[in-house]
């Protein structure tokens, strides 16, 4: 029998896209192996663009949105998960070309899941969401590149305040690093340095490109920028340096050389965590689990309900959300 839920639906007229919350049941649901009663979710700059009909990232109208979420299986037919399981989903464009997590109520592909790691609660899970776990995909591939705390130097994370810059600041400070934190917002200082920040940068100070290298300053980097922010950035890392590049904030240009590449032997990383591979996936929540301070977890962590998320939506775009936005899908 069809359970009926509260869902929050775009819908597009006259290339204009409109939402509203509506009653809807599992039957309308799009087909998958999985059923998960929804609990929480989380906004990223992602959904913000999807919500407000940026991108062209959703094609088909009606849609619910949210990239991410947590919740309890309730059918399942695969037999990987069983009623009562706790499951984890981001990225694989949930959200985007499948219904999302905006939802009391998804059904998706079983291949998409994750289980919720021991040691996190599915509250904790999307506090941390698809900005959290691309931060930790973005320490690992540093890791995986030599790029280590027992260096003479800091790594630099750029968009700091953000979702990605606040888990990525958090997870590397615990590991060890000396972090160095760029924002353009001065009220956020005490924040970052509460996150383990050990030095400020001024995200103005990053965005000189006219020349191709510069006094070697960093021994990695996380940048959620792109653009000149990211260029500048290249051209101050350290010999065998490596950068993280996991966001477009700036923009999607890169107006660099590649002399840093040629003459200091700097590496510059992709992370794509939509697409992540399953292994990958579960080992970065595993470490997420063990590794991320819950305090700095829930200090970078505001809580708002699903009825108020295209507000939020709007505030995220316009650079106004200070780390992570926790949302009680349930509250609608």
């Amino acid at each position: 029998m069809a359970e009926a839920f509260r869902a929050l639906v775009l819908d597009q007229h006259d290339k204009k896209v409109t939402s509203e919350f509506r009653n809807l049941t599992t039957d309308d649901l799009p087909a998958g192996d999985v059923l998960v009663r929804v609990k929480w979710s989380t906004l990223n700059y992602k959904d913000g663009m999807i919500l407000n009909g940026l991108g062209r990232l959703v094609r088909i109208y009606p849609h619910v949105p949210g990239i991410d979420f947590s919740g309890e299986v309730v059918t399942s037919s695969d037999d990987r998960y069983k009623p009562g399981d706790e499951v984890v989903l981001t990225g694989w464009r949930v959200g985007e070309v499948h219904w999302g997590g905006y939802g009391q109520m998804a059904r998706v592909k079983a291949d998409w899941l994750v289980p919720l790691p021991d040691g996190l609660s599915g509250q904790q899970a999307m506090s941390i969401g698809t900005a959290g776990f691309t931060a930790m995909l973005a320490v690992m591939a540093l890791e995986e590149q030599g790029v280590s705390p027992h260096q003479d130097g800091e790594v630099l994370v750029t968009g700091a305040a953000g979702g990605v810059g606040s888990v990525a600041v958090s997870i590397l400070s615990a590991l060890g690093y000396k972090v160095a934190a760029s924002t353009g917002r001065a009220e956020t200082h005490d924040y970052l340095r509460g996150l383990g920040a050990t030095t400020l940068v001024d995200r103005n100070e990053l965005t000189d490109t006219s020349k191709p290298l510069l006094a070697e300053r960093w021994i990695g980097a996380i940048d959620s920028v792109g653009s000149t922010t990211l260029a500048h950035v290249l051209s101050e890392m350290k010999y065998h340096g490596a950068v993280s590049a996991c966001g477009l904030a700036g923009g999607p240009d890169l107006p660099a050389t590649v002399l840093p590449f040629l003459l200091r032997g700097v590496r510059l990383i992709g992370i794509d965590s939509v697409m992540c591979p399953y292994a990958t996936r579960t080992k970065a929540w595993e470490r997420l689990a063990k590794e991320l301070p819950t305090d700095h977890l829930a200090a970078a962590t505001t809580k708002i309900a699903l009825g108020d998320v295209v507000e939020w939506g709007e505030k995220i775009l316009k650079g106004q959300v200070k780390g992570r936005v926790l949302i009680d899908v349930q509250d609608c």
